[in-house]
């Protein structure tokens, strides 16, 4: 093999052999005083002085953790393999149990929609070599995650040039849950010592997705919501849908067969990212062909 051909053939390897690699950060929280963890993904290529690329932001659901997305999905290697094929940075974040990603008035510990707007975001952009603006930042999440990117998003407009949410909790009242009785109303303790009785704010409560949606009509968001036809959060999801209907709030929305599982939630990742790279190309004006 001559010296021209080696070379070339060593290029090859690299460049077919070059995968996404994934970092376990951990960031203080001042307005917790507690330190959580998340993971990084960067794409196969990513440079700290090259290109700024894009982050999306993937949150986990109720009983979770930052490595969810990264363990429990049915194709190993997912986010890996969305990172390199998007070119984009994925954070999986860290919150505790039963948050909702909110700030919770009553609880020092819970004041998570602070952490991800303002501790980790920051912490992200000045670490990694990100694009340090709206138009190339997303978020998206599974069941109460996807309640938290509703949340987080709508309350942050300057963040986030999208949202998306998956088998979300779009209501957090329990009666619309299709779940047995025990299980709703330790929700419902849970929710209730931590906010307060929501349900006296009418029509709905802002610490409810169903609440933002006036937020969500004029804030310039892309928005995604789907839900499975058998996941017992279905009924939230249509609520929110019709409300953003009748409110003439731009947002597409999608039923497809399955439940509240991660068979269900691996097939839907990769219908977000294609989403919200769409996005990325139309606002930071790359070429979409």
């Amino acid at each position: 093999m001559t010296k021209t051909y080696f070379n070339l053939f060593f290029l090859l390897v690299l460049c077919f052999s070059a995968k996404a690699q994934t970092d376990t950060i951990e960031v203080y929280s001042k307005a917790m005083d507690k330190t959580l963890k998340a993971a990084v993904v960067r794409p196969a290529g990513y440079n700290a002085k090259g290109k700024a690329l894009p982050s999306i932001y993937v949150l986990h659901g109720g009983s979770g953790a930052f490595s969810d997305w990264h363990d429990k999905v049915t194709k190993p290697g997912l986010l890996q393999n969305l990172a390199d094929q998007y070119e984009v940075l994925i954070v999986t974040p860290g919150v505790g149990p039963s948050s909702y990603y909110w700030d919770s008035p009553n609880q020092d510990s819970v004041r998570y929609e602070t952490y991800i707007s303002q501790e980790l975001i920051p912490y992200v952009d000045q670490t990694y070599n990100t694009i340090k603006n709206r138009e190339g930042r997303a978020i998206t999440g599974l069941s109460m995650g996807g309640h938290g990117s509703m949340l987080i998003s709508s309350k942050h407009p300057e963040l986030f040039i999208a949202a998306g949410s998956m088998s979300g909790v779009m209501n957090i009242d329990v009666s619309l849950w299709k779940v047995d009785e025990n299980f709703a109303n330790t929700i419902l303790q849970r929710t209730l010592a931590s906010i307060g009785d929501f349900r006296r704010e009418a029509p709905f409560s802002e610490f409810t997705a169903v609440g933002l949606t006036d937020r969500m009509k004029d804030n310039g968001i892309a928005i995604l919501i789907d839900c499975g036809v058998d996941d017992f959060l279905i009924a939230t999801n249509r609520q929110i849908h019709q409300i953003l209907l009748d409110k003439n709030v731009d947002h597409e929305y999608t039923e497809r067969p399955g439940a509240h599982t991660w068979e269900y939630w691996t097939e839907a990742l990769p219908a977000h990212f294609l989403f919200i790279n769409r996005e990325f190309d139309k606002r930071l004006g790359r070429n979409q062909n």
